[in-house]
C-alpha cells in the first residue's frame, strides 16, 4: 500500500471500526489543538504545530496508538489501565476509544511542552 498523502486517506485504509476511534481522537486532537495542521509523517496521520510535530495517531493489526511522545510520562496514573510505552505511544483497542478529557489534556501538556523548548 502507497503511503497516504491526507488523514482522510490513511483512515479510508483502516477497517470501520478503528477508523471510527481513530476519526473520534482525531476530532479530540483538532479540538484541543485548534491551530495545529493535519499532516502525514513517518506515514501515519499527525499534527504539527508551529513547524513541529505535535503528536500523531495510528492503526495496527490489533489495536489503535496515539502518539504523544514524552509528555505521556506526566499521564502515568491516567493511562494505567492502556497498554503505554516509555517513548510515548498509548494502545488501546478500538472499540475503546480514549476518553476525550484524557487526550485535551494530553495534546494541551504537549503544546505547553513544546512551547517550553
Amino acid at each position: 500500500m502507497a503511503t497516504p498523502e491526507t488523514h482522510n486517506g490513511y483512515l479510508a485504509g483502516v477497517d470501520a471500526n478503528q477508523r471510527r476511534a481513530l476519526e473520534k481522537l482525531r476530532k479530540d486532537i483538532k479540538a484541543a489543538a485548534p491551530k495545529a495542521e493535519e499532516c502525514i509523517s513517518y506515514g501515519i496521520p499527525g499534527f504539527r504545530l508551529k513547524g513541529k510535530l505535535l503528536v500523531s495517531y495510528g492503526a495496527a493489526a490489533k489495536h489503535c496508538a496515539f502518539y504523544p511522545g514524552s509528555t505521556l510520562q506526566a499521564f502515568k496514573k491516567q493511562t494505567k489501565d492502556y497498554d503505554t510505552s516509555g517513548k510515548g505511544t498509548i494502545r488501546f483497542p478500538a472499540d475503546e476509544p480514549l476518553p476525550t478529557a484524557l487526550v485535551r489534556k494530553i495534546v494541551k501538556a504537549r503544546i505547553a511542552q513544546q512551547a517550553g523548548t
